[in-house]
This record gives C-alpha cells, sequence and structure tokens, in this order.
C-alpha cells in the first residue's frame, strides 16, 4: 500500500529510522556500561518495545498503570511505574503482581510510605518501591540533602508491607538547556543527586540495588555514569524537533510523522487548511533552543518524507491545521486540495497519544499497522 492511499489524519512510523535510532542509543549504553530501562509512554506499542530486545520482552518504564497491563499481557515482567504512587491505585498493582509481573513504585512522601507499606501488609504483599530524587528542580522528588531521603528509605526498608529498592530521578530540565555542555552539566547533576542519595542510605546500613536516572537528552550526552545501574529514556526511538532543537539529533532522525490532507485554500491569506489540527498534532509549539520558530511541526512531501523547507505549520484549531510560508507568498496551486503531507511533530508522546495505531512505513510503502495502548 502506498503512503498516499491511507487515511487521514494518520500516524506514521518509519521502520528503518526507529531501528537505527534504538541501535544507536543501545550502542551508547553499552558504551556507558549501565542497562537500559527504556521508557515506553512515548511508544505505548508491543511491536517497538520487542524491537528495543531484540523480539523479547525486557526491563522497561511506563507512565500510567494502563501501560504497565498492557506490556504485562504482552510479556513484559519487569516494569518501572514512574509517577508517585498513591494507596487508591494499589489494588491494581497487587493484581498485576498477582499475574506473575513485578511493578516497582516510586513515591517521595513518609507518609505515603507508611501508607503504603501498611496496605501492602493488609493485602499480604510487600511492594517494591523507590524514592524519587530530585535532581534539577523540574519536578517531583526530594532533594538528596534532605533529611526524608534517609528516613523515607528507612520506612520502606523496615515497613511490613514494602522492600526498598533504591533511588531514581529525571533530568526534565535538561529540555531548557541551551547547548550540549548544557546538557552534559544536567546529566553529571542528575548522576551526582541519586549516587549521593545511595551513598547515605548505604553508609545507613541499607541496601540499594537500584540508581536510575533518566531523559533522552542527558542519555545522549552523559560522559560518566559511575555509580548509576540503569538508564530510562523513551523519546530517542522516535526523537522530534524538540530533540533536534537540542542538538540530540538531526532531522533526517525523525520517525514519527503525521499524515494530514490538504482540505482548503485560504486564498486571500495565501494559507493550507488541513485536516490536522491540535488534536492530532498536540499544541506544543518550538522551543527557544531551536534556530528558528518550526511553529505547530514542519512540512514534508508525503512519499518522499522530504522537508519542505518553505512550509510550516503556523497554527491549529481542534481539526484544522494552518500552513503558512515563511517566504513572502505560498503559490496555492503547488498544493492542490487533495494533497497528502507529513508533518514533522514538536513533541511525539502528545502527538502520537491521539493515535490507537501506527502505520509502520519503509519508503513511500505501507508495511504494517502496529496498536498503541492509551488511557491510564
Amino acid at each position: 500500500m502506498e503512503i498516499t492511499t491511507l487515511p487521514t489524519p494518520g500516524l506514521l512510523l518509519d521502520h528503518p529510522k526507529l531501528v537505527r535510532n534504538i541501535r544507536r542509543m543501545q550502542e551508547r549504553m553499552s558504551q556507558l556500561g549501565v542497562a537500559l530501562r527504556p521508557h515506553v509512554k512515548t511508544a505505548k506499542s508491543l511491536d517497538v518495545a520487542r524491537l528495543l530486545f531484540d523480539g523479547q520482552a525486557g526491563p522497561i518504564t511506563v507512565s500510567t498503570l494502563r501501560e504497565a497491563e498492557y506490556f504485562a499481557e504482552g510479556g513484559f515482567r519487569d516494569i518501572l511505574y514512574a509517577v508517585s504512587i498513591v494507596p487508591d491505585k494499589l489494588e491494581r498493582v497487587r493484581a498485576l503482581n498477582a499475574t506473575g509481573a513485578e511493578v516497582t513504585l516510586v513515591l517521595d512522601d513518609p507518609g505515603i510510605a507508611a501508607a503504603v507499606s501498611e496496605t501492602g501488609s493488609r493485602m499480604g504483599v510487600r511492594f517494591r518501591t523507590l524514592v524519587e530524587i530530585d535532581s534539577d528542580g523540574h519536578r517531583a522528588g526530594l532533594t538528596p540533602d534532605d533529611a526524608d531521603v534517609l528516613g523515607v528509605a528507612r520506612i520502606l526498608h523496615e515497613g511490613p508491607g514494602t522492600t526498598f529498592a533504591g533511588f531514581m530521578t529525571h533530568a526534565g530540565g535538561s529540555y531548557d538547556s541551551g547547548n550540549v555542555e548544557a546538557i552534559k552539566a544536567a546529566a553529571g547533576a542528575e548522576r551526582d543527586a541519586v549516587v549521593a542519595s545511595a551513598g547515605r542510605v548505604v553508609a545507613a546500613g541499607l541496601p540499594c540495588p537500584i540508581v536510575s536516572v533518566g531523559s533522552t537528552p542527558t542519555a545522549t550526552f552523559a560522559d560518566d555514569l559511575t555509580g548509576v545501574t540503569e538508564v530510562r529514556a523513551g523519546v530517542f526511538v522516535f526523537q522530534d524537533l524538540f530533540q533536534v532543537g537540542l542538538g540530540v539529533c538531526g532531522l533526517d532522525d525523525l520517525a514519527l510523522s503525521v499524515l494530514t490532507t490538504v482540505v482548503g485554500h485560504k486564498r486571500d491569506q495565501r494559507r493550507l487548511i488541513t485536516d490536522a489540527g491540535a488534536l492530532a498534532l498536540s499544541k506544543d509549539r518550538g522551543t527557544a533552543s531551536q534556530a528558528r520558530d518550526q511553529g505547530y511541526g514542519l512540512v514534508c512531501d508525503a512519499p518522499s518524507g522530504a522537508v519542505i523547507d518553505e512550509l510550516v505549520v503556523a497554527g491549529v484549531n481542534q481539526e484544522h491545521g494552518i500552513i503558512v510560508s515563511r517566504g513572502p507568498t505560498l503559490d496555492l496551486e503547488r498544493y492542490p486540495i487533495g494533497t497528502k503531507l507529513r508533518i514533522l511533530p514538536n513533541h511525539a508522546c502528545m502527538t502520537a497519544a491521539a493515535y490507537d495505531a501506527y502505520s509502520v512505513v519503509a519508503g513511500d510503502r505501507v508495511t504494517a499497522r502496529w496498536e498503541r495502548c492509551n488511557g491510564w
């Protein structure tokens, strides 16, 4: 089947680029001497996840319990649920573990740590749990010098329904880096935060088998991960315009795109109207790190995937995309109504979230359809 025969809007996944991106990260982790625990929240696909492990199952990271259930049903057993747990979600975790999975949890609060342990005891189980460390002020977690780092670890270790398994952090602030040196510094800070935390609990006599870091920018540019046991990164499988702007990859590495149709011409404003709007592309715009504004996505020729440099998605409504020229005017006749185009997204995770499947492509041909899981 040719790409241009597909209905729109639709999600395209370039198989050769996907495989190349995966191999590059695997080689990078091998060089650094750490295990890769890929974050599958970007792909949400068993087919993509199995490519990460040469057709088999392996350790993964998820961001929803629905993802955990979906991947466990597909044979993945070692699953890190990397969002702070609360007690009313523990029954789903218990049920999942009862099927043979081992779901590791994350938290950063002493009261929640005690509640999780008490709930586990009532259920007759132990929940394997990490403490989240804040390495850059970006999101959740305890700072490495907080007294609760040791306190929460001790609650989990000594509690009747939990097992303390170590520490994790996410250098989300790396996405605000202005250059590669800044990303390298973020990677160093990320490593130092969890390694220091691990050192504190080991000195206090507690085991700390897992020291986990993760983001695609820091995984790409880290110089030294001594003391780290695993890396969680996710968007590297697809890459996106945010990663291009950070210098993580090039435009030719972007494996994900949205197929769209020109559905109208706004002649007085010299604009193309498409059927890929905010829901199909997301409303994430280009970042300050990009050399020029990428709007809501770059426009490509549909069969070849080649970037049409003069065009950019300048606006989105719910179901309409607005494409304009970077130059003084747009020759509408070059793109008749009915023309198929591809859009390269700014944020692959958010863009893919609207779809239930990928049309897998190689060149201008569709080779497969891979299902995605959605929901929470």
